[in-house]
């Protein structure tokens, strides 16, 4: 197979989880076990840090590989779902794996994949390894793909265990409570090793300190020991902050390019991880400063409220469950414009009426739907809006609401796209 075969074969034969939801869900690590020790288990020949979290991991896990990469080391970096590029998944130094790594890797193990009956997810897991080893990584940044006990990225040892935050996503699979989300978060614990929590959060709090004292894992709230105070404000390109430790200064007027207010949240955790890390890897003052400074141009992170055009402003952002909505939402308020366009597409399995309860009614909504199985249909996806007061029209595709939107606004208006990862996949 050539490479467009190879893809179409990943994503075809072999169930994804984020194209058709709970049909591609395994409830064990069964599968990904057998894989690894097919390919020797490649996850021991290289160091890590575990990244999981309901919002915020693959900032997290971006920003993580910058610094990495501005300290000198060959860094490896997992992540999901692409936007674009499926190889987008799996990087060393910000560059995709070849497209000839893809297909020889498939090629190789065709036969013994079928056999096992592989996921698209835990055959993805074992490429991005595979590649780590075979190039001889210094460190691999590995963010989780759904929950963290279960999932196929659980089975190295890293260095540092990170967890962004708990919010209610995906409760058919991890639980029906922060409680029990948080539970399975926590999965990615292991024994000995340092885990960093992000937010310190009620709910959930107990349930981290239990685990880690279980394992006897240093655990650290990166929100108890840092605060990272904003002290320059451009919404369309960056923003700045002074971090502080222990009410001691850390680190003056900290540059980032990602401009979401949510982002806050992130570059705490980022900096607690980095300081748990930075003896161990030499990484300087100024490594943490431009990484996090360079993050967009290391390691092509995308989709974090970017703009994408200015005439009209056209922002997209992948926040897709109630905690990531609620963020793009209170940001959108704290913007000046004449009239908000709304493009807006979401899956069939989020918890679409609290979503919509949070969406602003003064705006205009074109309802879509992403050209994917688990999409949810435009028509529905419309009267359930309408039920909310939100009013709007409905498009055949992600592009002819995009496209309508642009039409349709004024220099002065703003168009924002979201609700899923599909929907702005198909506008970037």
């Amino acid at each position: 197979m050539n490479y467009q075969e190879t893809l179409d074969w990943m994503f075809k034969q072999l169930p994804m989880y984020q194209r058709i939801g709970a049909a591609a869900y395994k409830p064990n690590l069964n599968n990904t076990i057998a894989l690894l020790d097919l390919l020797g288990n490649p996850q021991h020949n290289f160091k890590s840090v575990h990244v999981a979290g309901t919002n915020g991991k693959g900032s997290t896990s971006h920003m993580l590989a910058s610094i990495f990469q501005e300290a000198g080391y060959k860094t490896g970096l997992y992540t999901s779902p692409h936007l674009r590029d499926f190889r987008e998944r799996i990087r060393i130094n910000g560059e995709m794996i070849p497209e000839d790594n893809v297909t020889q890797f498939i090629e190789k193990y065709h036969d013994e994949f079928q056999k096992i009956g592989l996921s698209f997810f835990e055959m993805t897991v074992g490429m991005a390894f595979q590649y780590f080893a075979d190039e001889q990584v210094d460190i691999a940044i590995v963010e989780v793909g759904m929950g963290g006990r279960l999932d196929s990225t659980n089975l190295i040892t890293p260095e540092l265990s990170v967890i962004t935050n708990i919010g209610y996503d995906h409760m058919q699979f991890l639980g029906d409570t922060l409680e029990k989300i948080a539970g399975e978060k926590a999965g990615i614990i292991k024994e000995g090793i340092p885990v960093v929590i992000g937010e310190t959060q009620p709910e959930t709090h107990q349930v981290f300190e239990d685990k880690a004292r279980e394992l006897h894992s240093p655990i650290f709230f990166a929100d108890q020991t840092f605060d990272c105070d904003e002290i320059h404000i451009d919404e369309l390109q960056t923003k700045k902050y002074d971090i502080w430790k222990n009410s001691e200064l850390y680190l003056e007027a900290c540059e980032i390019p990602l401009t979401g207010n949510y982002q806050k949240k992130n570059l705490t955790t980022v900096m607690c991880a980095a300081d748990l890390l930075r003896d161990k890897f030499d990484l300087s003052d100024d490594n943490i400063r431009d990484g996090v400074a360079n993050v967009i141009r290391n390691t092509h992170l995308m989709g974090r409220w970017q703009i994408l055009s200015h005439d009209p402003l056209t922002i997209a952002d992948t926040g897709h469950n109630v905690d990531g909505i609620r963020e793009v939402v209170s940001q959108l308020a704290e913007m000046t414009y004449n009239k908000l366009h709304f493009v807006i597409g979401t899956v069939n399995d989020k918890d679409i009426d609290h979503i919509l309860q949070l969406l602003p009614h003064n705006c205009e909504y074109y309802f879509c739907k992403a050209d994917i199985p688990r999409g949810l249909d435009a028509n529905i996806l419309a009267q359930k809006a309408f039920d909310f007061g939100l009013r709007g029209n409905v498009y055949s595709s992600v592009r002819d609401a995009y496209l309508s939107a642009q039409n349709a606004a004024s220099f002065d208006d703003v168009v924002f796209i979201g609700g899923s990862n599909f929907t702005v996949a198909e506008v970037i």
